[in-house]
């Protein structure tokens, strides 16, 4: 019982459940009280078998619920339109647009074309 799978494991518990009805019509058809049915060995290891498939099948099916939502989350942050950081370079690029030396240059050179 090894197997993470859950197809692996729903076939394992089917027929682990295959068996237990199987013993229980045996022991019925041998005319055994319910009693005694409830105390036999290989009853009671059956039904923890099955009971073992189903909560590893729980647990399989909650990781599977997890990743699908977790895609689902990671699908929308993809969708959604990227904020832009202001920051440094923001005002960077603003204040290279003309730096202050060019300003200089640029008002010197308006004063001697006026003159």
């Amino acid at each position: 019982m090894g197997s993470r799978e859950k197809d692996v494991r729903l076939e394992q518990r089917r027929q682990l459940e295959e068996k237990l009805k199987q013993r229980l019509s045996i022991l019925t058809d041998r005319g055994v009280e319910s009693g005694t049915i409830a105390k036999d060995t290989t009853v009671r290891q059956l039904r923890a078998k099955v009971r073992e498939a189903g909560k590893r099948l729980k647990v399989i099916e909650g990781k599977e619920k997890k990743s699908e939502e977790m895609a689902k989350i990671k699908a929308e942050k993809l969708a959604a339109p990227k904020k832009e950081k202001a920051g440094k370079k923001k005002a960077a690029e603003e204040q290279e647009a003309e730096s202050k030396r060019q300003q200089k240059k640029k008002k010197k050179k308006e004063t001697k074309d006026k003159e």
